[in-house]
């Protein structure tokens, strides 16, 4: 609800902010390319290497090798843009997702899973998305461990 200069309840919502009624006109232009082209896997992958190259440094570089763990560790994942950001599905459902903390309006970007990811922890309690502000050699091993048990 919003609120007036004195701070009382007003009744009405402030609705979506800037950056989320852009991320819907996204995702709504991204099933309306798809539908036009039939998801092709080339062309899906295009536009997501074009998204990468769009973006600024840093996110750009980590994109990038997001983009390389995530297609050598599971092959069966098919690039695909998802909310205007990169991400990788399996029968058309995203498994993982990257979004960039500069588009997002973030301090940093994020690497993500969602309920199609195998990793279902016994203990009840495994994290589902990480706070990516650059990669070191071992972040890369335990993201392409992650993407293998995602898919798995």
């Amino acid at each position: 609800m919003g609120t007036d200069a004195a701070g009382r309840g007003t009744g009405k919502s402030q609705g979506f902010s800037e950056q989320e009624r852009a991320a819907m006109k996204a995702r709504a232009a991204e099933l309306r390319k798809e539908s036009g082209r039939g998801t092709k896997a080339a062309a899906a992958e295009l536009d997501v290497l074009a998204k990468i190259a769009e973006m600024e440094e840093p996110d750009r570089a980590v994109a990038e090798r997001i983009h390389a763990i995530v297609t050598a560790n599971a092959p069966e994942l098919a690039p695909k843009l998802w909310y205007g950001q990169p991400a990788y599905a399996r029968k058309g459902k995203v498994v993982c997702f990257f979004r960039s903390g500069q588009a997002d309006r973030e301090r940093y970007s994020s690497f993500g899973f969602t309920t199609e990811a195998n990793l279902d922890d016994p203990g009840g309690l495994w994290p589902t998305s990480y706070a990516v502000s650059g990669l070191t050699e071992k972040a890369e091993e335990a993201m392409a461990a992650l993407v293998r048990q995602a898919v798995g």
